[in-house]
């Protein structure tokens, strides 16, 4: 089955101490009305050993956050600055979560369990510190799809009823309270490194990095990059590539986080902290996921703009380590023929086809790319129905196509993968996120308190990760997915 961790006994390793004194502050959890347990993660908990919990112990670590035996004596909410929409802010911080727990995964990888709505912290900034059930569900809900269509992903362990009643400007209020645990391979930053830049703490920066180095291992640079030997340098490098294909992957999956600042940018390329985001409804470079995003800075066409201009940020903040440029330009550099590269390499996954030597037919490729998104514009087609229709390019899909229309000349130059329609999952309709969905399993949920509807949901959503099978990773790609 797609996906499945590798069992492993809990082997709890809280690394994140060794930085703790400079990195976050210790806080405690809230103390909840009540703990309702809504959602663990059997299949995510295997991975790191807790998956043998009873309901009472879950919610005792996960619903009252009971420190887990040999672990961080007291959650830590991290400090970090970043750019909102484009302007810097240095109040920032983990303002209604904390860092919970590390462990090690069965292939020796560092994990983090971190919280969302689990209480005010020093960086709460006026809220309130807590999640609606609402949100929750959402998160749920993108991180199962862009985990089954190959995107590194955090991963949604445990959600739990907190019986509060919040009130909302964005949602109906008052609405029912949650709190979320979310696992990833690592939460630290691009704000983290920008905050130790406004401090000029070169120190900690160094340590950072050499934490981020041991803990998010990579390829090294190319062997022409210039300095390569720099740990701050090969960090970069490191970092590029994984966002770039990050950025590839939302693209080839339809997929708008909407609130891509720096301080949700994780170093490890695991895409996380799900807020407004949506699945497109058609293919349209300009649709904006965020109500907010009135400039439309985060457009699903200009995600990957966004997500290179915060791996410049990066490079700005490790200046504080480097003394010449030219290398942080370089790494920077790269981040556009990554991203093409990534952007085909996964296209082609979607399709069930075989790649035609990618790098080496990149015009190939760019004319597919191009091809597939004149369609789905023209015929108004979300991602989710064209990747279904045509995956393996069946004879009933493409004699849809016109003859000598681009997307049928295009794919003439490919050869589907054996058995790329063999799984029954190609034979229902494809599951999908789009707003429709979400909030009809969301009004069973707070109406009825009808939980079947989205756990079938969630079922079919991996039933399409299974039938797709593991994505075509860059060489060296760290991911809790993998595990």
């Amino acid at each position: 089955m797609r996906h499945e961790p590798q069992a492993n006994a809990y082997a709890p390793d809280p690394q994140i101490l060794h930085l703790a004194p400079w990195l976050g502050d210790p806080v405690a959890p809230a103390d909840f009305p009540e703990a309702r347990l809504r959602w663990r993660n059997d299949r995510w908990a295997r991975g790191i050993g807790l998956d043998g919990l009873d309901d009472a112990g879950w919610i005792a670590h996960f619903g009252r956050f009971t420190p887990l035996p040999d672990n961080l004596p007291q959650p830590l909410a991290l400090r970090y600055h970043g750019h909102q929409f484009g302007v810097y802010n240095p109040e920032l911080g983990d303002g209604r979560g904390f860092l919970f727990a590390q462990m090690r995964d069965g292939a020796g990888r560092l994990i983090d369990l971190g919280t969302k709505g689990s209480g005010q912290t020093p960086w709460s900034r006026q809220g309130d510190g807590r999640l609606t059930l609402k949100g929750a569900v959402r998160e749920i809900l993108a991180t199962e799809m862009l985990e089954a269509l190959g995107t590194n992903t955090s991963k949604t362990f445990s959600v739990v009823e907190t019986g509060e009643a919040l009130w909302r400007g964005d949602e109906p209020s008052p609405t029912r309270s949650a709190v979320l645990v979310r696992m990833s391979h690592g939460h630290i930053r691009i704000g983290t490194f920008q905050r130790l830049l406004v401090l000029e703490e070169a120190g900690h920066m160094a340590e950072l990095v050499d934490y981020a180095l041991a803990q998010f291992p990579g390829p090294p640079p190319p062997a022409d990059a210039p300095g390569r030997d720099q740990p701050a340098i090969i960090l970069l490098h490191q970092v590029v590539e994984r966002l770039a294909d990050m950025a590839a992957s939302y693209v080839a999956s339809g997929f708008v986080h909407g609130v891509l600042n720096t301080d949700n940018m994780n170093i490890s390329g695991e895409s996380f902290d799900y807020g407004p985001w949506r699945w497109l409804p058609r293919w349209d470079a300009d649709f904006t996921a965020a109500y907010f995003d009135h400039a439309g800075r985060y457009r699903f066409g200009k995600q990957a703009e966004a997500i290179k201009w915060n791996c410049g940020q990066l490079a700005v903040a490790l200046r504080l380590l480097v003394a010449d440029t030219a290398p942080l330009i370089a790494a920077l550099d790269r981040f556009d023929g990554l991203y093409q590269a990534a952007l085909a390499r996964r296209v082609l996954w979607r399709l069930g086809l075989a790649p035609q030597g990618l790098g080496e037919n990149a015009e190939h490729d760019a004319a597919l790319l191009a091809a597939a998104g004149a369609h789905m514009r023209e015929e108004q087609m979300s991602p989710d129905a064209f990747f279904h229709l045509f995956r393996g390019m069946p004879d009933e899909a493409v004699s849809l196509l016109r003859e000598g229309s681009p997307l049928r000349a295009v794919l003439a130059d490919y050869a589907p993968i054996k058995d790329a329609r063999a799984h029954p999952a190609w034979q229902a309709p494809p599951p999908d996120n789009h707003i429709e969905t979400v909030e009809t399993l969301w009004a069973a949920i707070d109406r009825d308190d009808d939980w079947q509807p989205l756990h079938r949901h969630v079922m079919a959503i991996r039933a399409l990760g299974d039938a797709l099978g593991e994505p075509p990773m860059p060489a060296g790609h760290v991911s809790a997915s993998n595990a």
